[in-house]
């Protein structure tokens, strides 16, 4: 698993961005599928659920994950839930210890966030989509109104698909020019009438326009690393017929 060290200066939470290694699933799912939306053995879903807590400190049903469906909707998240009755959302925000909020990405953008002093921690799934409709800001709004400040605020972005790997069509960049004009610095050109898209960096720029104090990245890219991570756009090409989801959770201790 990996973290960053601006999350792992703070005492009081835990985070991680999970590898797709430590897990019991096999195939295509090797090894750590934390995903119950793909087509993976569900017990092996779940003890591999089980195993990132264990991995965080965490008791083993201590995992919140929504039903991701790329938009803007977040949720309070006040106690972890059974599967099959995962909200639709795409961000998630609590302030109570022990639980363990997350998402699920195979190239979309993971973001952990935390305001360390007013104990508040969020997470987002920002694909394209997304990202485009404010998830991020979504969630920095629902952890304001539980009393986070935006100078407090630190994000860091997780692993996700690569800007040399992530190469898309003709309708774009219109949607983002007609947000910002000055977006097009995130889309060079590929083969005729196609575009290479920075997720990573679309991401950066929105939540440093958001002011808040911190934002970080972990350089990698999820297409390129086979042996590290899932990815959505390998499997495609490759003609596998799913793909398995990694986890990128964040909590805030219990204390002892």
């Amino acid at each position: 698993m990996l973290t960053h060290p601006v999350l792992d200066s703070i005492p009081h939470i835990t985070h991680a961005f999970f590898t797709r290694k430590g897990g019991t699933s096999a195939g295509i799912y090797a090894s750590l599928n934390c995903g119950p939306g793909s087509n993976d053995e569900p017990e092996r879903v779940a003890e591999n659920r089980q195993r990132a807590m264990e991995m965080l400190g965490l008791a083993k049903d201590a995992l919140a994950t929504p039903k991701q469906v790329h938009g803007r909707t977040v949720f309070l998240v006040e106690r972890p839930w059974k599967s099959g009755e995962e909200p639709e959302a795409d961000g998630l925000v609590t302030n109570v210890p022990g639980i363990a909020i997350g998402v699920l990405t195979a190239d979309c953008a993971p973001v952990l966030l935390a305001d360390a002093k007013a104990g508040i921690i969020g997470a987002a799934h920002t694909g394209w989509r997304g990202a485009a409709l404010g998830v991020v800001e979504a969630v920095i709004k629902e952890m304001e109104g539980l009393g986070a400040e935006r100078l407090r605020l630190c994000a860091v972005i997780g692993p996700c698909i690569g800007v040399r790997s992530y190469e898309v069509g003709p309708e774009f960049p219109a949607p983002f020019l007609k947000q910002d004009s000055t977006y097009a610095r995130f889309f060079t050109e590929a083969a005729e009438g196609r575009f290479r898209f920075d997720l990573t960096s679309y991401v950066e720029a929105q939540l440093e326009g958001l002011a808040i104090s911190s934002v970080k990245r972990i350089a990698a890219d999820t297409f390129k690393d086979a042996e590290q991570f899932f990815s959505y756009r390998r499997a495609v090409l490759m003609g596998e017929t799913d793909y398995g989801r990694a986890l990128s959770a964040i909590a805030i201790k219990k204390e002892v």
